[in-house]
């Protein structure tokens, strides 16, 4: 009751589901009212998941390789749809959170590999955020040694001791800004029919570089936090199983506008940086370059304001979502409306991961677009352990009844996962050879 409580405080508005029986892809005239009212959560994932580490990723793959990797980007937010669609279900069919399920099915061993896995990979996601608080503070002039440490209070309390609702509606007016990136990919007037063939035909170059982009790619669109994030606001609204055509579209819907969001931050820094000669961009003033033909003189302006809500509505939502997978995983009592001393591992997780987020921030000369590319490197390495466990949990009988994955979903889904694989495999034997 505690998780549910705190979770509506921060994560969402409860709906009120007045609906009758809804099939999974019906959408009836009088659930409309409903489905509105519960648009909310998915509209913050979404955008939360377009964070500075993948506004900074899907710059630097549009400034070197143009419109060439846009079909990676389609198949990849199609696997989006595919494992945002299943946790949805899981959690729904079971009443249960992600980790919850792990533990239940897989056993204390498996699950505090799988806790570990989450750990790591989302301490090198809040890392990046806190540089992307860096990376817009210094746009406007401002040290990254006072920006960082503000930035890391202010959340901190936020989350823990404020309100967050008020805070999460001010990051999400900021990140929104960045959607002038749609606009700019239209005012430069690109090759369209190179964006089409770079969109529908695959084509990759040999390189190790490219191998490390197409697996940044996938880990910064199919980030696990992002999982777990969902997991919980939708264990929290209490929908019932018949209600869940309402999830399902809600979920598509908030894939679908991250997905433009990211395809046309790639065709926009695809048509400027990239035909411009700009292959590598090393700093924010360089990514900002992709938004002068709409904004002019105020590009880097616009372009600090939506980076810095990205990074502080990413970095109020992941290491809570962490803290309280984490907890949910080993039943350690977690909860904002806790005493510190009723709660000390989930408030002591909850701060480590904001204080080494904003401490590798602070460290000097650090490369700041390339830490955005790594840490979804790294994340997408990562990612297949979690996938795995989520395509067995969705296969499940005794869990999911009829409503364990179709073939399409299998398909997609272990396809998806033996391919990262397969990637890594070939990005640490081109690492080898070189």
């Amino acid at each position: 009751m505690q998780l549910r409580n705190t979770l509506h405080r921060l994560f969402s508005r409860r709906a009120a589901l007045q609906t009758g029986r809804t099939k999974r892809r019906v959408f009836p005239r009088a659930s409309l009212l409903a489905f509105l009212a519960i648009l909310g959560p998915g509209l913050v994932s979404a955008i939360a998941g377009d964070d500075a580490g993948g506004i900074g990723t899907y710059s630097v793959v549009g400034a070197k390789y143009g419109y060439q990797l846009l079909w990676a980007l389609v198949i990849v937010v199609v696997g989006l749809v595919v494992v945002q669609e299943m946790t949805a279900r899981l959690t729904v069919m079971t009443g249960k959170g992600l980790a919850d399920l792990i533990r239940e099915v897989f056993g204390v061993r498996v699950t505090a590999f799988a806790m570990l896995t989450l750990f790591i990979a989302n301490s090198a996601v809040t890392i990046s955020e806190f540089v992307g608080i860096a990376a817009a503070s210094e746009l406007f002039g401002i040290s990254r040694y006072l920006s960082v440490p503000i930035a890391a209070v202010a959340v901190w309390y936020i989350v823990a001791r404020g309100n967050y609702r008020v805070a999460e509606k001010i990051f999400l007016a900021l990140s929104a800004v960045l959607g002038v990136y749609i606009v700019s990919a239209f005012v430069v007037n690109p090759d369209w029919g190179a964006v089409v063939r770079g969109t529908l035909i695959p084509s990759m170059e040999p390189t190790a570089d490219a191998v490390l982009l197409t697996i940044a790619v996938i880990g910064t669109t199919i980030s696990p936090y992002m999982q777990f994030t969902l997991s919980a606001t939708t264990l929290d609204k209490g929908t019932k199983s018949e209600e869940y055509g309402l999830v399902f579209w809600e979920t598509v819907i908030g894939v679908l506008l991250s997905g433009a969001f990211a395809f046309f931050i790639v065709v926009a820094t695809g048509a400027t940086l990239h035909l411009n000669g700009v292959t590598q961009i090393e700093s924010a003033e360089q990514a900002a370059q992709a938004l002068q033909p709409i904004a002019g003189p105020l590009a880097e302006i616009l372009f600090g304001v939506g980076l810095l809500g990205a990074s502080l509505l990413a970095a109020s939502i992941l290491p809570l979502s962490t803290t309280y997978a984490i907890c949910e995983a080993f039943g350690w009592e977690r909860g904002v409306n806790q005493e510190t001393e009723d709660a000390p591992i989930f408030y002591g997780i909850y701060t480590a991961l904001i204080v080494i987020g904003a401490l590798v921030a602070l460290i000097p000369g650090l490369p700041l677009f390339e830490i955005f590319v790594y840490v979804y490197l790294l994340n997408g390495i990562l990612l297949p352990v979690l996938l795995v466990l989520m395509l067995r949990l969705a296969n499940n009988k005794r869990l999911m009844g009829k409503h364990v994955n179709s073939l399409f979903v299998n398909v997609l889904g272990w396809g998806l996962t033996i391919v990262l694989i397969v990637l890594t495999g070939v990005l640490v034997v081109s690492a080898i050879v070189r």
